[in-house]
């Protein structure tokens, strides 16, 4: 498996170093060898590597990566370009039109967001093609919530963003008097109308930054 990006190495150090981790590694590898596996190795760690430590303003979590070919790229939500964005990503640009005024791009590719500080980081890293949570309860949970942890722990304020009853099962891990959390119902299709819709977290999000002193997130994504 691919190494940790260098930023996040010393922040990891110790849970690399963890008997789960060695066997989530032999897991994924002996995976990748009989199947395909989504993302590619090499963009299991895109969030992590887009988005340094030092840099982290928010935190979006994602629970399975994409597992339809060329979808899944190692950031949560986001596909590459030319990728037809799937319908939560769709029900997170409505709620983007209606919330900050977005116009909806001809793409899904979340890049910039990563590069302004916003960690698009799933729960699970990894999935076998065509099978949802194929690799659930292999490790990544233990590895992602040590993430979640870590960034709970920088000493500037964080936005935690969580959607759906899977994300909203983390909040435990975050210090609330620190940091702010915004919890709702998951973008997906089958709840998007009892909570999501209408929730208004991306102007929530830049309100949290500007008191916290931080510029705000740039949501427009710009056409490929």
């Amino acid at each position: 498996m691919e190494a940790i990006p260098s930023g996040w190495q010393h922040i990891l150090a110790n849970e690399i170093e963890q008997p789960y981790f060695h066997k989530l590694e032999e897991f994924v590898t002996a995976e990748r060898r009989s199947h395909t596996v989504f993302p590619p190795e090499g963009e299991v760690f895109s969030a992590l590597r887009l988005t340094p430590y030092k840099e982290v303003k928010v935190f979006i979590l994602g629970q399975d990566p994409y597992h339809d070919d060329g979808q899944a790229h190692g950031l949560a939500f986001s596909v590459r370009p030319g990728v037809k964005p799937p319908p939560s990503l769709l029900n997170i640009f409505k709620e983007l039109k209606t919330d900050v005024g977005f116009r909806i791009p001809n793409n899904g590719y979340l890049v910039p967001w990563a590069k302004q500080g916003v960690l698009l980081l799933n729960a699970v890293l990894t999935v076998r093609a065509h099978e949802p949570n194929s690799h659930k309860n292999k490790g990544w949970e233990h590895f992602t919530d040590a993430v979640l942890r870590a960034v709970g722990e920088k000493e500037d304020q964080v936005v935690f963003v969580l959607w759906g009853g899977y994300a909203r099962k983390k909040v435990g891990l975050i210090d609330s008097s620190r940091h702010t959390i915004i919890e709702s119902a998951h973008p997906s299709p089958l709840s998007a109308r009892s909570g999501f819709f209408g929730s208004r977290p991306f102007s929530k999000i830049n309100a949290a930054l500007r008191d916290a002193g931080k510029s705000e997130i740039d949501w427009q994504l710009p056409d490929i």
